[in-house]
């Protein structure tokens, strides 16, 4: 199984959408700075997660999730905490 995941900073409140197929270690990854484009934003806190079968579906959502179509569904989906990542930006 694979995941799509979307995480939330606690330090500038600002979103990151990815997948994996161990949500776990990934987000443990995260908090540790191993991801160079999120190094300096942790903590963050896990606010959406999605399961899918394959890599292929899986890297599609995400790539959909990151597009404007997509991130009006998160901003639907999430309510309150995306209207404070606008706040935030």
């Amino acid at each position: 199984m694979w995941d799509v995941y979307v995480i939330r900073s606690l330090k500038n409140g600002r979103l990151y959408t990815g997948s994996t197929n161990d949500l776990e270690r990934r987000l443990q990854e995260h908090d540790r700075g191993k991801n160079r484009y999120v190094r300096y934003a942790g903590p963050f806190e896990l606010v959406y997660t999605e399961e899918h079968g394959t890599r292929l579906e899986a890297r599609q959502r995400e790539i959909f999730l990151k597009s404007g179509r997509g991130r009006a569904l998160l901003k639907r989906e999430l309510g309150p905490l995306a209207q404070l990542v606008r706040a935030q930006s």
